[in-house]
């Protein structure tokens, strides 16, 4: 048996580790040797940690556990957990993930018994990469280009890095489409990025516009955009950059840019030209964008929408 505690903000690179142990599992047996849990209760929580793999041989079970970081445990509760999770099976891994929400500067509270229970195993922070730590950014994207037998140029990587963030998952759902445009010489060059990805630049735009009440030339710049994207992967994009925002906007009176840099995970200069873009812009005006963004993506991801892309765009000019 192992026991696996991951955390942090990029759930991008969590999800990934899930993956190379979820590859040890028997794939014909996958639907009931890997198991997810959600938060579930004290005596459920229990009942998982004492499962015992049946014929197929060993089993991964993941428990998403953030919302126990907001309660306390009784003393009693945390012995039974650790003598649950020290008399398992030895078939049997546990991955105990605690997934925070990206750019809100949140951290675990280390002093809990229930935190330095898991610290005791494999436990690894997962944090976003800054911005502005632009080498170990493309370092990131690099050995991820390798994986889909791409090569990034330099210009490419700097390219990516400015047009898209630090946002892995886009960054991967973005070289996913380069390694189409390469073939078949598998060579990303700058061009193909500029080309084929959206930028943060290209969000500005519109969301200047969209914050400016111009309606018809925010509108011109989505359809732009739906060139480049689905219409899901744009709002994915644009719920970080404004979340990140609201942050900026929020507590642009009580911290210094350098601060905001901190808390956002992004370069000063970045939060300085923010600040100055947003200055003119109402904090509500903001959160009722985040809000209906949200609730458009989650019709769209629930079926419950006809048509994904008028869905977004009425949320937009609600």
């Amino acid at each position: 048996m192992a026991v696996y505690f991951f955390y942090g903000e990029e759930d991008f690179n969590i999800e990934k580790e899930i993956e190379k142990l979820k590859g040890t599992l028997d794939k014909n047996f996958l639907e009931m040797s890997f198991k997810v849990y959600d938060n579930p209760k004290f005596p459920d929580l229990i009942s998982i940690l004492r499962t015992q793999p049946m014929m197929f041989g060993k089993m991964l079970v993941v428990i998403k556990c953030l919302d126990y970081f907001s309660k306390t445990f009784e003393d009693k509760e945390i012995k039974e957990i650790t003598k649950a999770l020290e008399d398992n099976n030895e078939n049997l891994d546990i991955v105990f993930t605690a997934q925070l929400p990206r750019d809100e500067g949140k951290k675990l509270d280390s002093r809990k018994k229930f935190f330095k229970l898991l610290s005791k195993y494999n436990a690894r922070e997962f944090a976003t990469i800054p911005t502005y730590k632009t080498v170990e950014l493309e370092g990131w994207i690099k050995k991820q280009a390798q994986s889909k037998k791409i090569k990034m140029t330099q210009e490419a990587l700097t390219a990516l890095v400015s047009q898209v963030g630090n946002n892995l998952r886009q960054i991967d759902k973005e070289l996913e489409k380069l390694q189409l445009a390469a073939y078949p010489d598998n060579v990303v060059n700058a061009d193909m990025v500029r080309e084929n990805c959206i930028s943060n630049e290209d969000l500005f735009v519109f969301s200047d516009y969209l914050m400016a009440g111009e309606k018809d030339k925010a509108l011109r710049e989505y359809r732009k955009l739906l060139d480049k994207k689905y219409c899901l992967e744009i709002v994915s994009t644009l719920q970080t950059m404004v979340r990140r925002w609201i942050v900026l906007k929020a507590k642009s009176s009580e911290l210094s840019p350098f601060e905001l840099a901190k808390m956002t995970n992004q370069h000063e200069y970045v939060v300085k030209l923010t600040l100055q873009k947003l200055r003119k812009t109402n904090l509500k005006d903001l959160v009722r964008l985040k809000e209906n963004i949200t609730d458009a993506e989650y019709k769209i991801k629930a079926g419950l929408s006809q048509n994904p892309e008028a869905e977004i765009e009425n949320a937009f000019f609600k």
